[in-house]
């Protein structure tokens, strides 16, 4: 279920665009909160969304080694970027489900993203 939606942030000279969008999952005696990104053009298809939506996302985990210089700790990051996605089931809110024509945007690929 759709729990938060993040306004479009963009980075860069380039104008690299992101927005997050927060899913909960109840896996029964606690619930699972899961942030995946939306880029680029995608961003646009979040508009479809509400906030209650069950939706469906394909997904592609990214993950990236970070270190300040040779001497100082390693840090893995990992982030989750959205591929498509599908709403099963509608909150009741206004916008339409982010069906195929939503999905278009997903299709980019821009190696000189920064996440």
């Amino acid at each position: 279920m759709v729990h938060v939606i993040e306004e479009t942030k963009t980075y860069g000279q380039k104008g690299f665009r992101k927005r997050m969008v927060v899913l909960e999952q109840d896996k029964g005696s606690f619930s699972n909160y899961i942030p995946i990104e939306f880029t680029r053009d995608a961003c646009d298809s979040v508009d479809e969304m509400n906030m209650g939506d069950e939706v469906e996302v394909a997904y592609r985990l990214n993950g990236r080694k970070w270190q300040r210089d040779p001497q100082s700790e390693v840090k893995y990051f990992v982030s989750v970027e959205a591929l498509s996605y599908k709403v099963v089931g509608a909150s009741g809110g206004t916008g339409g489900g982010g069906t195929e024509a939503a999905n278009d945007a997903f299709n980019e690929v821009d190696d000189e993203a920064p996440f």
